[in-house]
């Protein structure tokens, strides 16, 4: 989960140079055409080690669509996000996310309700505040952060859902194929032209994406949505450690002290459910 946490910021970053006209051809790329490529491109990455693992029926299975639907709505809104807003902010307004698959596991999944965790949970939400400053600053990049972290959280609480449904490997491919075809027709509308620096970035982009989802399947595999939930915040310190010394930009005053709640509640949360089972 930790080094899955570190790969898919690694891909935002990529994905921010491609949507920001970041990279040496200086023309931003559409976000349909990155979130597009991403999974088009995970899916011809992992087709070789997967194809024999997946059986038809699995594309029946209407919950692997409505998975693959979050995770593409989710990555489209992120990246558009990336296209105007620095990625630490972005980063910290997705952060909803982890707090929406708290909530879901608990009313859907049947996990656990702890008030302790309740309140951290809230704190975090206070936090997403600060950084977003909804009413008196708030940009619509900012507005599709938010939107992603929602995505995102559903998207949390189907991977747990449906994590006997098949193996690991098997899932990520459902869910690249799903989301290419989804994204197909945006995707391909919005190509841009394929220069060095363009194709390499989209690799780039693609495979951090592929294999940072592949390993949070299998961590969603072997533990409960809710106990993976505070390890997500971890993104938040490669988020600001990305936008700090690859773009030089740091988050201002009151986004720090929300990042800083964020951080505190998803550690504390962490620290209350490790106590819990040692006990």
């Amino acid at each position: 989960m930790l080094i899955a946490m570190a790969l898919i910021p690694a891909g935002d970053t990529a994905g921010k140079f491609l949507t920001a006209g970041l990279h040496s051809g200086g023309t931003p790329v559409a976000p349909f055409f990155v979130a597009w490529s991403r999974f088009a491109l995970g899916a011809i990455m992992v087709a070789p080690f997967v194809a024999h693992l997946v059986e038809p029926r699995l594309f029946a299975d209407w919950r692997i669509w409505a998975r693959a639907l979050l995770v593409a709505c989710g990555i489209t809104s992120i990246l558009t996000a990336l296209s105007t807003e620095p990625i630490a902010n972005v980063f910290a307004a997705f952060f909803v996310g982890p707090i929406v698959s708290w909530l879901l596991s608990v009313w859907l999944l049947r996990e656990p309700f702890s008030t302790a965790r309740f309140g951290l949970i809230c704190l975090g939400f206070a936090g997403v505040l600060l950084v977003v400053k909804p009413g008196f600053g708030m940009t619509p990049g900012m507005g599709f952060a938010i939107l992603a972290g929602m995505f995102y959280g559903g998207y949390l609480v189907m991977s747990r859902w449906i994590s006997n449904v098949a193996r690991p490997r098997a899932l990520l491919f459902s869910q690249l194929v799903i989301g290419a075809l989804i994204r197909t027709v945006p995707g391909l509308s919005a190509m841009p032209t394929l220069t060095v620096p363009v194709a390499g970035l989209t690799l780039v982009s693609a495979a951090c994406s592929m294999l940072g989802n592949l390993l949070l399947i299998i961590a969603y595999r072997r533990a409960e949505a809710s106990r993976m939930a505070p390890f997500v915040y971890t993104q938040l310190v490669w988020g600001t450690l990305f936008g700090a010394l690859v773009f030089g930009a740091l988050p201002d005053g009151l986004a720090l002290a929300g990042i800083a709640l964020l951080l505190i509640s998803g550690l504390a949360s962490l620290a209350i459910r490790e106590r819990h089972l040692a006990g």
